[in-house]
């Protein structure tokens, strides 16, 4: 198994769609990136922390790509928008990719590259790439937050 983290926004919709691609074994959602250990989602809500809200997924790479997972997560929200998606606001809400190893920053920044000439964005990619700091799980009722509640789709898209 192999690891990959991202923030894309939100991380209720996010969980959801990488939990449903074949390959993707687990998911926990939570935080990374920022100076408090073990936060709670208060403190992160308060913006003192600078965690974002992210995705952490062990997937079989025999299975699914990381390639693909990239993919992915740039269609899953909007990569242009600075520390927010539709109208959630805030450095929690930044779009960054967390690799793992070399060659996941490698295939992270090929991918980004290849965006601006795509037709796709018609504003400049705001999509962090950053070496994975540690995970802290978010508190038990985040996680699988719309498969609890029965819940199809996405946060905002």
């Amino acid at each position: 198994m192999a690891l990959a983290t991202f923030g894309a926004g939100c991380f209720w919709g996010v969980e959801s769609a990488f939990r449903k691609m074949d390959g993707v074994k687990e998911t926990a959602v939570g935080y990374a990136g920022g100076h408090t250990e073990n936060p709670t989602y208060e403190q992160v809500c308060s913006k003192t922390t600078n965690h974002a809200e992210v995705v952490h997924l062990e997937f079989d790479p025999d299975r699914i790509s990381y390639d693909t997972l990239v993919e992915a997560f740039f269609q899953l929200h909007d990569p242009t928008q600075v520390n927010r998606q539709g109208p959630d606001v805030g450095t929690q809400y930044r779009s960054v990719i967390l690799y793992h190893d070399d060659a996941q920053r490698e295939t992270a920044e090929r991918i980004k590259a290849s965006l601006p000439t795509s037709g796709t964005y018609s504003e400049p990619i705001a999509t962090q790439i950053e070496p994975a700091p540690t995970f802290w799980r978010a508190e038990e009722y985040h996680q699988r937050y719309f498969e609890k509640r029965g819940i199809e789709g996405n946060c905002h898209i």
